[in-house]
């Protein structure tokens, strides 16, 4: 019988960590300007499952962009580890960690960088040229993607044509493009006013529901604990507080 259990947690243990996308163990950062020292994160410990909305909440200078730069290979960490999608990252090469972001992750930025010149249609294209996905292929996705951000009527538009909140469901849409497992969003709703930003924060709240996407977002909006799964409120570089807002908000009805 008590075989029987431990192979049964054992099981359990094994079924959790492959739903974990994201694992952080003591993570530290420290960059060096000229003879100081920026300690930008100091011990951080998280754990993202697939399909969550997980939000890094926390002032400017907090941490938040600097463990988002981490944990999508773009920085190396002082010390600690980053797992993702199961892999420690500091066992993969420069050409491993692109091809990881190239074909499992999309990225959402503050200021959008969409490319002024290109249409909506041709900024979500891109993405998928650069994935070596065929014509047709790319047609029929860059339609889909548009299409669920609620934009197929603007294909045909370039930025300057768009609002803001247009502007940044074309980055969404981009990001989206060739179907990432995970999806990084660093402050999206910063340049945005604040009824136009609960609209994008609905939009990924149903693009995590609707597409089965891990959504990793950093942001000082106070509006996100009513659409996130799991909040990480950052202090110094040390997580303070980690909240389920499933069980909270459970807990209240």
């Amino acid at each position: 019988m008590a075989v029987r259990e431990q192979d049964r947690a054992g099981a359990q243990e094994k079924e959790s960590a492959s739903e974990t996308i994201v694992r952080t163990v003591d993570l530290v950062r420290i960059y060096r300007v000229g003879g100081d020292e920026v300690h930008a994160l100091r011990g951080v410990n998280l754990a993202v499952k697939k399909g969550e909305f997980v939000a890094l909440k926390g002032r400017s200078g907090s941490g938040k962009t600097t463990l988002l730069n981490l944990i999508s290979g773009l920085d190396t960490p002082t010390s600690g580890k980053v797992y993702l999608f199961g892999r420690d990252l500091s066992e993969a090469s420069e050409r491993e960690l692109l091809e990881l972001r190239r074909r499992h992750i999309g990225f959402v930025f503050q200021s959008f960088a969409l490319i002024p010149t290109f249409s909506a249609y041709e900024n979500v294209d891109l993405m998928l040229r650069i994935g070596g996905f065929s014509r047709s292929e790319r047609a029929k996705r860059v339609r889909e993607c548009l299409e669920l951000v609620g934009l197929l009527r603007w294909a045909g538009h370039r930025p300057y044509e768009l609002s803001g909140g247009q502007q940044q469901r074309v980055a969404i849409a981009r990001a989206l493009a060739n179907r990432p497992e995970l999806i990084i969003a660093d402050e999206p709703t910063g340049e945005l006013d604040s009824v136009t930003g609960r609209q994008i924060l609905e939009l990924f709240r149903q693009i995590v529901d609707s597409e089965g996407v891990t959504l990793i977002m950093a942001t000082h909006d106070p509006t996100v604990e009513d659409y996130a799964d799991v909040i990480y409120e950052l202090v110094d570089g040390q997580v303070v507080e980690a909240r389920d807002m499933r069980t909270y908000l459970s807990a209240l009805r």
